[in-house]
This record gives C-alpha cells, structure tokens and sequence, in this order.
C-alpha cells in the first residue's frame, strides 16, 4: 500500500476517496495502527506544516479534516479491538463568556488527527465545568482553553485557579490559545503552554508531553 494515496487524499481533502483507500489497505493485510499512523495521521501532519506557512487556509484544514475523519471512522473499532489506545486523552473548551468555536474546533480536529482522545466541552464552559469533567474522566493530560474575546480571557485565570484548589493542577497541564491570548498572558495566569494557532497547539501538547 502506498500510504502517500491516504496522505494526498486527506491535503486535497477527498473525502470520498478516504474510506476506499482504508478499506484497500486493510484488504492487503496492513494493520489499522499502520493506516492510522502512516496514513491518515501523517497526512494531517502534512496539513498542519502547510497550515503553519500559511500555505493552507482554515477552509482547506477543514476539509481535510472531516477527510481523515471518514477513516478514522473505520479504523477505531478495529483498534480498540486491538487494544490500541490514543497517545493522551485532552479535555477541550471555549470559556465562560465565549460562545466562539471555530477555532477550537479546529484544535480539536488537529489534535484528533495527531492521535489524542479529546473531549469537547463545547463553549461558554464556566471553571466548575473544566474541573468536574477533569475529575470524572480518568487519564486526563491535558486541559486546552480557548477564549476569542479580551472580556472572556478572565476566565481562563479562573479556571486554572479552580484546578489549583482541586489539586488537578499537579496531574494536568493547562495550554491557552485564541485571538487575543498571549504567551505573556499564560505565564502571569500559571498556564503551562501558549499556542497561537491549531498546528503550533499540537506540537506545544506533544511538547508538554514529552511525544
């Protein structure tokens, strides 16, 4: 199997072609970890450096994202059968007072093509929230907060204040992005990570990971 097929297929964003490439790969005895690896996983990291030199634009990540979607479709029940598990488990959201989700969304579907289980707590997530979903779910590595809008960015503080009097602070890091966030502004609010965009999260999530 020519992984490069799955790889060009998910950056011109076929979906249709997707499914077919999968199926054909594990028809010739190729595992799903494999195919989720070499495939659709290197494919989304070729989309991400595009992305980040502003070769791509958020339509086409998308795109490409809904692409490697349609063969992970496929390819979870066969590797949880095999036992395969997600390289960490991330709870996202957008913070109390934002009802923003593009860019998060787009995070999320980054960080799912990178191989992480990710959680969306969807918008407008209050601190109480972050920190009982954290609580409940077992192996939780990290906590990806996002705010779009300057009077929202409060919260974030919040909710990593939240964390700190739960004490999950010493088990998960905490990673900020959004329009208006800084790299100086997650340091004086004790955030573990900045990330200025959907790409440079992955590869701050994988950086405080030590993958």
């Amino acid at each position: 199997m020519d992984f490069k097929r799955i790889n060009d297929a998910i950056l011109d964003g076929n979906i249709a072609s997707i499914p077919q490439l999968v199926k054909e790969a594990l028809d010739q005895g190729i595992t799903p970890e494999a195919i989720l690896n070499q495939g659709l996983i290197a494919g989304m990291s070729i989309v991400g450096q595009k992305f980040k030199a502003n070769e791509i634009f958020v339509p086409e990540v998308l795109i490409a994202a809904k692409a490697m979607h349609a063969g992970l479709d496929l390819l979870e029940p066969l590797l949880v059968k095999s036992g395969i598990k997600p390289k960490a488990k991330i709870l996202l959201g957008t913070v109390k007072g934002d009802l923003h989700d593009i860019g998060k969304n787009l995070v999320g579907m980054m960080l799912k093509g990178a191989g992480f289980e990710v959680i969306d707590l969807g918008i407008d997530v209050p601190a109480d929230k972050f920190v009982k979903k954290a609580s409940e779910e077992e192996d939780v590595s990290i906590i990806a907060m996002s705010s779009l809008l300057t009077t929202s960015m409060p919260s974030m503080k919040d909710t990593i204040e939240a964390l700190k009097m739960s004490g999950l602070n010493s088990k998960v890091k905490i990673v900020i992005g959004g329009a208006p966030v800084t790299q100086e502004y997650a340091d004086e609010i004790g955030a573990d990570g900045y990330a200025p965009d959907a790409s440079s999260a992955v590869d701050r999530v994988k950086e405080l990971l030590g993958i």
